[in-house]
């Protein structure tokens, strides 16, 4: 049987892959439960320092998988279950202090836009597309989408999107905010190679610098809607406080430091 999801970490690097290609990685069940359990066990794990995000097949996400809700959902309260496993992963990715970078190649949609606005840094192909697309089916958005969008690309952005059955083009999405790079590719499958080989060095570039800083930075910005102004300052100054004392910035700090003695 073939796992919904692949996990695995190597050198500090936790990939999650969507892997139901033939349903272009909608959610069902099954995908939704491995996810949940993936992501809690990769934000939790004191051996990973960065997370990437990657799928199977033509496209990242179509979100959830409508023809599985309709034959094997009983109700409304069965998809609002469903819909809250998911939201556990949702959740342990944005709210951990590990940075996490998605390769978003092909076509994003529905929850699938919720998936790719839980990562930090999104990177899609030229030829990408992403909308909501919700209502085309007479469902509304979930997986953090109303929470998430307008955060990401301004409420103005977030309410075209949602009100109307529109696909991003990838050059759109960048120019919005809601990806930060596109990568290029002469088809689509040296385009989903190329967007998942950019994914990782970004990965690695978290890994091979302070991550944990980058993870408390992630962390900040991610937790600032919960405080005030005031409580913010009070936490950032927590926060570069409890890193100057840990052996990540006494190591950088002190090497910094000769560098400038040397110059001066």
């Amino acid at each position: 049987m073939t796992d919904p999801i692949r996990f695995t970490v190597e050198d500090g690097m936790a990939r999650l892959t969507l892997n139901r290609p033939q349903r272009l990685n909608a959610f069902d069940a099954e995908l939704a439960h491995a996810w949940a359990e993936a992501t809690e066990e990769a934000t939790t794990r004191e051996d990973v320092g960065a997370i990437l995000i990657d799928a199977e097949g033509p496209s990242f996400c179509a979100g959830g998988d409508v023809i599985a809700m309709s034959q094997g959902v009983g109700g409304g309260a069965d998809v609002t279950a469903l819909a809250g496993t998911i939201n556990r992963g949702i959740r342990a990715l944005t709210e951990s202090a590990v940075p996490v970078v998605a390769a978003a190649h092909g076509s994003t949609a529905g929850g699938g836009l919720g998936i790719l606005l839980c990562s930090d840094y999104a990177i899609v192909g030229s030829g990408s597309r992403i909308g909501s697309l919700y209502a085309n089916i007479g469902l509304t958005p979930d997986l953090s989408v109303s929470a998430q969008l307008a955060a990401a690309v301004g409420e103005r952005r977030a309410l075209q999107l949602v009100l109307q059955d529109r696909l991003l083009s990838a050059e759109e999405a960048r120019e919005w905010g809601l990806v930060a790079e596109v990568v290029a590719g002469e088809d689509a499958e040296s385009q989903a190679a190329a967007v998942r080989a950019r994914a990782e060095e970004v990965a690695r570039f978290w890994l091979a610098g302070a991550h944990g800083a980058y993870g408390q930075a992630k962390r900040l910005v991610r937790s600032r809607p919960a405080r005030t102004f005031a409580e913010q300052l009070d936490e950032e100054a927590r926060t570069i406080g409890a890193a100057f004392d840990g052996e990540e910035a006494k190591t950088r700090v002190a090497a910094f430091a000769a560098r400038s003695s040397r110059r001066a």
